[in-house]
């Protein structure tokens, strides 16, 4: 992910409900522990990951901070544009930053596959890298 450009990451440390025993904190911190070196290692800052623990099977952490896990308090990151914090996995995602987009630069569209339609013509299909794209331009 790092190496195709993904900068913001959100662990969610899923099975929660199955840990032996049900919820428990040491098992999550083992596997923050582990999994922080591991993206430390490919280039992520561990202080800028949100880990949260949840149970998609019963919805725990999801939506809602769940009672079933008193010890965790929240998670928290902080990046160069600010901090961050929350409990839930869906405050995690809020949290995500939208990426700068350089729309003052040339425009640049690599082709991802290009279609042959009758009556229409063809059909190029790539994502804009950089500049604008507007309806009627001509390219």
């Amino acid at each position: 992910a790092f190496t195709l450009g993904v900068r913001q990451l959100i662990i969610g440390v899923n099975k929660m409900d199955s840990t032996e025993p049900p919820y428990s904190e040491s098992r999550f911190e083992e596997i923050k522990k582990e999994v922080s070196s591991y993206i430390k290692k490919i280039g992520y800052n561990p202080a800028a990951v949100a880990f949260v623990p949840i149970s998609g099977w019963h919805g725990d952490n999801m939506l809602e901070p769940s009672s079933k896990m008193p010890w965790f308090k929240g998670w928290a990151v902080e990046r160069k544009e600010g901090k961050a914090e929350g409990k839930t996995l869906i405050d995690a995602l809020d949290a995500i930053l939208p990426p700068s987009r350089p729309t003052d630069k040339a425009l640049r569209l690599p082709l991802q596959d290009v279609y042959k339609i009758g009556g229409i013509g063809t059909v190029p299909v790539g994502r804009v890298e950089t500049g604008i794209l507007k309806p009627g331009m001509v390219v």
